[in-house]
């Protein structure tokens, strides 16, 4: 009987094929771009570009405002020296999306439908509420990168509170631009990318940056003369790039290919493309990436206060009193990095900067309501409506951040973001130690399942990502300097790390050691599924 039951709860196949004619709105997936044929061959441009899009939308979260915040707080506080870090992150980054990736390319279903399939309710329920909160912590980074956008284009006349508002609209216009077509909605994303890489481009060539020390900062991992201040910024440069729900975006987004699941050919085919997609996707962004820590690091590494102030008011600027008459070093985020890059190289760099910044905002806005829809959708079988579903989830986001716009200012706005970045960094444990388990599974993943190589490296990658985050997450708790909150935060710790250890303990039973495993419902049996998608897929 416990064979029996291991074995239903571990075979999963997708549920009954849906209605589609009867489903009140639209998908992602309402269209599926088919694969053309080709003879046999190693590589075809063809399918490349058939394949190419999922991955380009994916690589919107390595690109979102909390992560420019980050490149450009690398460059001021430690010049070139992290940018083996941010590489390092960008590599490991692009090994967990290929996981994500595969799992969705050969069972047909994303890791929140799987989740939902292979974990009991309770567990499954806590996993979507962890998941959630990160949707939400990076919806309001995006929302604060724009509202600060439009202030900086407007030149102050769109104030903050107002920025956040037009946010929420115009985040239902472009919503609905899938209505156009699934390829027209890609390119889009991509033109968002292009503006990106033109608008941060610019400032590059604009500074002209020491490219001997960008190649020694990006291939030499070693920081001379770095303290507290480094370490804790090159901690938040790992955190800032590897996104717990981009993981589950990912292994939905591919689903949207014509991939014929009960070929073996064709789905080691679409697990290729897709990984070499992914591969470009995110060397575009990690060069984007550069170009923000390269400018920050070349004009403005160890300036004081004092120095910009005196550029600031030699130009006229209407924002000097940000940068107070001491000689203490200079602290930037989105909204003094426009300030500052204008005072030293013109009103022009300023306004590209913003164009740059709101089009990180809108476009990584747009994922992350996808990925909200995925992960509702997957864990619980709620099939809303997109804008029930965005309207839900950004009153959330929206609500806190309209008030600190409304009461303060932009400083603490801005501030909001380490608060944040330390939110995400605790929830990656629910994407990584899920998505290591069921790519290990062959009872869901069959001859694609991770091998020895896979496994031993995946877990070392994952441990050693979320020990880096919880240091993380720890000085930010301890910078304080609150009795109350370390007693809150200590229980707070003891159900946090109580769910991940049943997380790891099902993970551990995946990658085969059988020792731990009494009375787990996680299985590593083979089992025939991939015919059984057909029906589901058709």
């Amino acid at each position: 009987q416990k064979f029996q039951n291991n074995l239903l709860y571990s075979s999963i196949s997708p549920p009954a094929s849906p209605v589609v004619e009867d489903e009140p709105f639209s998908t992602y997936f309402e269209e599926k771009v088919p694969i053309p044929e080709s003879v046999n061959q190693a590589f075809s441009f063809r399918k490349l570009w058939a394949f190419t899009g999922p991955g380009f939308l994916m690589s919107i979260a390595y690109l979102d405002p909390g992560n420019i915040e980050s490149d450009l707080q690398s460059g001021a506080k430690a010049g070139f020296k992290l940018l083996w870090v941010l590489l390092g992150a960008t590599i490991i980054g692009l090994l967990l999306q290929r996981l994500a990736a595969r799992l969705g390319v050969v069972t047909g279903m994303h890791l929140a439908e799987v989740c939902n399939r292979q974990y009991p309710t309770v567990p499954r329920i806590l996993l979507w509420l962890m998941v959630e909160l990160a949707i939400i912590g990076s919806d309001m980074q995006e929302v604060i990168g724009c509202a600060i956008a439009l202030n900086l284009l407007s030149v102050g006349r769109i104030p903050l509170w107002a920025g956040v508002l037009i946010t929420i609209t115009d985040t239902f216009v472009f919503l609905f631009l899938d209505k156009y077509g699934l390829r027209k909605l890609e390119a889009f994303f991509g033109f968002l990318i292009t503006v990106m890489a033109v608008s941060f481009g610019y400032e590059y060539v604009l500074v002209k940056p020491d490219q001997p020390q960008l190649l020694k900062g990006m291939f030499v991992p070693y920081c001379s003369g770095c303290g507290p201040v480094q370490l804790e910024q090159a901690v938040g440069i790992v955190g800032a790039v590897i996104m717990p729900h981009n993981i589950y975006l990912h292994s939905a987004l591919v689903k949207s290919r014509e991939v014929d699941r009960k070929n073996k050919k064709e789905v080691k085919e679409a697990n290729k493309y897709f990984f070499i997609e992914s591969t470009i996707a995110l060397f575009v962004s990690f060069l984007i990436n550069v170009f923000v820590v390269a400018v920050f690091a070349q004009a403005f590494y160890n300036k004081t206060n004092m120095q910009v102030n005196e550029e600031c008011n030699a130009t006229g600027s209407p924002h000097t009193d940000l940068f107070p008459l001491n000689n203490d070093t200079l602290e930037v985020d989105i909204y003094k990095g426009g300030v500052v890059l204008g005072c030293f190289f013109g009103p022009a760099a300023l306004y590209i900067w913003a164009i740059g910044i709101l089009a990180a905002g809108q476009s990584s806005t747009m994922t992350g309501t996808y990925s909200g829809q995925f992960v509702m959708e997957g864990f619980l079988n709620l099939r809303w409506s997109r804008f029930a579903r965005v309207l839900l989830t950004r009153s959330i986001a929206i609500t806190p951040t309209l008030l600190v716009a409304i009461f303060q200012d932009v400083q603490h706005l801005t501030g909001m973001n380490d608060f944040l970045n330390v939110l995400q960094s605790m929830q990656l444990p629910f994407a990584l130690i899920p998505i290591l388990t069921f790519t290990s599974l062959k009872s869901i993943m069959n001859d694609f399942a991770n091998g020895l190589v896979w496994k031993i490296s995946g877990g070392v990658v994952i441990l050693v990502v979320c020990a880096i985050n919880m240091y993380f997450v720890v000085v930010y708790v301890t910078s304080l300097n609150s009795v109350a909150l370390y007693v809150i935060a200590a229980l707070l710790s003891v159900a946090y790390l109580g769910f991940v250890g049943y997380l790891v303990w099902h993970c551990l039973i995946a990658l085969g050691v059988s020792c731990v495993d009494c009375g787990s419902r996680v299985s590593n049996r083979p089992a025939v599924f991939i015919e059984e998608q057909s029906e589901y897929d058709s």
